[in-house]
């Protein structure tokens, strides 16, 4: 009798954990799915989103890789010789946190600070867009006036292939939280015949499907940065090449995939 309970409660347990697990799985396609939808509709927002951080960047690398003095107008001494030092070849780890005693220390640090300013990119659209844009423009050109600064400094041959592989995630993830406080602020700058509220909370059910798929796409950016960019034992034509990989998987699933062939109205 003990032994057919057992059967019978084994049975049951696989049973109820199998439901389970294929609605989880089920859910999970529904939020990927609503995500790339809600991506492709809003799309002239994380246009306005990749311009403000796409173009400052390029400005303050160039500006940075020709000028010291242009460098130092961005950047301090000490956070130059900072930056150096992270991407020094001789590391064992690159990047932010290198000397933290585990990837798995590194991975909560890069989860804590990249989530930190998706949620800024996020909420500072709640005054009308203008946190929201200062955001994504900071983030944009600190990011261009660092690489120009490395790649004068002769650090491309560490930098370039320890970014390249996760900031396929991270720095598309950016702009899509960007294009989420953007909706929030366009919403409370041009409510349109609709009161301010009642515009920010249609908004913002728009907006909340972005910053689900920016922050999963965060937490595989901080995976990859912790276990994978930081190490230099990974050969670095290998390390560009999965790098390529990535950004071309991330370009294609968010606007080119078959998930967002059905559209909702917007």
């Amino acid at each position: 009798m003990v032994a057919r309970l057992n059967r019978l409660v084994m049975q049951g347990h696989h049973l109820l954990y199998q439901r389970e697990s294929k609605a989880s799985i089920h859910r999970l396609g529904a939020a990927l799915v609503a995500f790339v939808v809600a991506l492709r509709n809003q799309r002239r927002y994380v246009i306005c989103s990749a311009l403000l951080f796409v173009l400052p960047a390029c400005v303050m690398a160039v500006g940075t890789y020709l000028s010291e003095d242009f460098t130092y107008s961005i950047l301090s001494v000490e956070q130059a010789a900072e930056f150096e030092a992270m991407y020094d070849p001789d590391n064992l780890r690159f990047g932010p946190e290198r000397d933290a005693e585990t990837d798995l220390a590194m991975f909560g640090f890069y989860i804590s600070h990249n989530i930190g300013i998706a949620f800024q990119a996020f909420a500072g659209g709640i005054f009308f867009g203008i946190g929201t844009i200062f955001i994504v423009l900071y983030n944009g050109i600190y990011l261009g006036a660092v690489a120009g600064y490395l790649t004068r400094a002769g650090l491309s041959i560490t930098f370039y292939p320890f970014v390249i592989g996760h900031g396929a995630f991270e720095l598309t993830a950016i702009v899509i939280c960007g294009a989420a406080g953007l909706m929030i602020g366009h919403a409370l700058v041009k409510p349109g015949s609709l009161k301010r509220l009642e515009a920010l909370r249609l908004s913002a059910i728009e907006a909340v499907k972005l910053m689900y798929g920016g922050v999963f796409m965060l937490f595989v950016a901080a995976f990859l940065e912790a276990f994978w960019s930081s190490s230099s034992d990974l050969a670095v034509p290998l390390k560009l090449s999965v790098g390529a990989a990535l950004w071309l998987f991330v370009l294609w699933f968010c606007f080119f995939s078959s998930l967002g062939a059905r559209r909702e109205p917007g």
